[in-house]
């Protein structure tokens, strides 16, 4: 089971559900618009994970190392994440 720990709150990610997903089935706010990861507007700042994040694929947005894309990234365990990062 993955736990997403956000400055609003604490949840589980559902089998197959991607971050994303998580964070807006829990009334997070979070821009999207691909949602594979070529856009990067959904990026966020990973503060923490107890695993490894990767991805099934490499994505094509411009992401720094302490930056993750919630559309499609895998993570596991447990994560922590600045969910209101926007770097303009």
């Amino acid at each position: 089971m993955t736990w997403v720990m956000t400055s609003k709150r604490q949840f589980y990610l559902h089998d197959d559900e991607s971050l994303l997903d998580g964070l807006l089935r829990t009334g997070h706010d979070v821009s999207f618009q691909c949602r594979e990861g070529y856009c990067g507007s959904c990026r966020v700042r990973r503060i923490a994970s107890s695993h490894p994040i990767d991805y099934p694929f490499v994505p094509l947005a411009m992401i720094e190392d302490n930056e993750i894309l919630p559309c499609c990234c895998r993570v596991q365990g447990v994560i922590y994440i600045n969910h209101e990062f926007i770097d303009e």
